[in-house]
């Protein structure tokens, strides 16, 4: 059923006519439209009829009073006049008038006790209103056909960027569009509440809002584990009325976005491939590398000289790695690390370079800005991170990402380390841990940590990451998730279960191999 809202809507009474008073009944029906030249006619209005007045009224004309009660009567929709600038002494224009001046306040008061719409038509001629209303009327899907129509004209096989695609369908819509990632935040465009649309389902959606609605539909690739992008419109006021019409159009566009994905992911694939030849070739290499081999490396913008750190980024399962490299890439540069990221087996592998021999200051920082990142792409796109020692010049570049697969492969049966490892946090307690691994030496730790069993707050835990820490309450916090006045709280009950001092190196040593032993996957 077609109402006043909607007719507000249509693309030739949108910009020309606008609500004088009498908004509360908008969305009454509309069966009919009837044109009349004179108000005062002596005409009866027929019921859900809107009356649209071809000819300006007179200032304060009472027979718009008349027939605003006439139609009230009859149970009409409403009614249209039309509407010029208000004029000043003389007859000339009002450079500061508005639409409606000829209505006066009296009839706007009128309208507005009765209930009953009465708008104003600025420009134009109303016949035209009329006619694209009873268009309308007479075969409601006509808007519906030209607006898909004139969305497969703007979206026709040439693939646009997201950008465009967005720009063009505001356009050809008249209202806000946006395009939003996986998360909800906008990628193009711009909506006042993105975070109405359920980015967790991949259908279209309808989502109420104050004073409209928005319209979301997905844009995706065949792959079932591809995040998915959301084209979505903002209706608001007589724009929801158009919210039967508007989801063609929008499905129209999601399309052109979905082409763009597609051919965006073909060219990933094909950088990818080549990025992950390049660094195979980097790490067979045992002699000087070839000047063609250089010139690969120079064209993909990498560097051999200087020294690498190399770190090693182990996938979540099932996780589809092309698209995520540029988040990974972006994670890192967030945290001030700028580094190579290669798609590599079930995960990536990558370095970061420096220009001179890097002190261990600075190789602590780094690994403490990788740690960083870590807490960020764990769980979602991340599961276990590995870090290297540097190593300088092309020859360097196999052992530290050696050094950083092994950390890895290490860190993914290490929770309490929150599954990320430096090489360098290894050393001589990872020797001794081979040693922990004995008949002998298991029960002595079962023993030694029996206390901390069955108590409340995850004990045993807690102190293996503080250990793992080096004894920072705060990397703990960080590490388990909970507050440091936690960590500081489970400490010192650690402390008195155990009859120890964590401050003497010899008995954190004991109880660090202790909890490695007991921690271990397994037992």
């Amino acid at each position: 059923m077609t109402s006043v809202r909607r007719l507000l809507a249509l693309p030739e009474w949108s910009g020309q006519v606008r609500v004088l008073a009498g908004a509360a009944g908008l969305d009454a029906p509309v069966r009919a439209v009837r044109a009349v030249a004179d108000p005062a006619a002596g005409h009866e209005a027929g019921a859900d009829e809107l009356i649209i007045v071809t000819v300006p009224p007179r200032p304060a004309d009472w027979r718009v009073d008349a027939l605003l009660r006439r139609v009230v009567d009859a149970g009409g929709a409403g009614v249209l006049v039309p509407c010029g600038p208000a004029t000043g002494a003389g007859g000339a224009a009002s450079s500061g008038a508005t639409a409606g001046a000829e209505v006066s306040r009296a009839t706007s008061l009128l309208a507005d006790r009765l209930g009953l719409p009465l708008l104003g038509a600025v420009g134009g001629d109303p016949l035209d209103l009329v006619v694209a209303a009873r268009l309308l009327l007479a075969e409601p899907e006509i808007d519906r056909a030209r607006l898909v129509l004139a969305a497969h004209r703007a979206f026709d096989n040439r693939t646009r960027s997201p950008e465009d695609v967005v720009r063009e369908l505001a356009d050809l819509l008249g209202v806000p569009v946006a395009l939003l990632d996986d998360r909800g935040a906008p990628l193009a465009g711009e909506i006042a509440e993105p975070g109405a649309v359920r980015v967790d389902e991949f259908v279209p959606q309808r989502a109420a809002l104050a004073d409209g609605l928005l319209l979301a539909h997905p844009a995706l690739l065949p792959h079932p584990a591809r995040p998915g992008l959301w084209l979505v419109a903002e209706l608001r006021g007589t724009a929801a009325a158009r919210a039967e019409i508007v989801p063609p159009a929008l499905a129209v566009a999601a399309a052109a976005v979905q082409r763009w994905l597609l051919v965006h992911r073909v060219e990933l694939e094909r950088d990818a491939r080549a990025r992950t030849a390049l660094l195979g070739d980097l790490l067979r290499l045992d002699a000087e590398p070839s000047a063609q081999l250089r010139r690969r490396v120079a064209d993909a913008g990498w560097q051999l000289g200087g020294w690498h750190v190399g770190l090693r980024i182990g996938a979540v399962p099932a996780l589809d790695l092309v698209p995520w490299t540029a988040e990974i890439s972006r994670v890192l540069r967030a945290e001030g690390v700028e580094a190579v990221v290669v798609e590599h087996g079930e995960g990536w592998t990558g370095w970061t370079t420096f220009a001179q021999e890097p002190t261990p200051a600075r190789v602590r920082a780094l690994a403490a800005r990788l740690r960083a990142a870590h807490r960020k792409l764990r769980g979602s796109i991340a599961d276990h991170m590995g870090v290297g020692r540097p190593h300088p010049w092309p020859e360097g570049l196999a052992g530290t990402v050696a050094e950083a697969t092994d950390a890895a492969r290490l860190a993914a049966t290490r929770p309490e380390a929150g599954f990320f490892l430096q090489v360098d946090q290894l050393g001589m307690a990872q020797l001794l841990l081979e040693w922990t691994r004995t008949d002998t030496f298991e029960p002595a730790a079962r023993a030694l940590l029996a206390p901390l069993r069955d108590q409340p707050g995850d004990l045993l835990r807690t102190l293996s990451a503080y250990l793992d820490a080096e004894s920072s309450i705060a990397e703990t916090a960080a590490v388990l998730g909970v507050h440091r006045n936690t960590v500081a709280g489970r400490i010192d009950r650690v402390e008195r279960l155990l009859g120890v001092d964590l401050g003497h190196r010899d008995e954190r040593l004991a109880l660090h191999l202790a909890c490695r032993t007991v921690t271990l996957p397994g037992r």
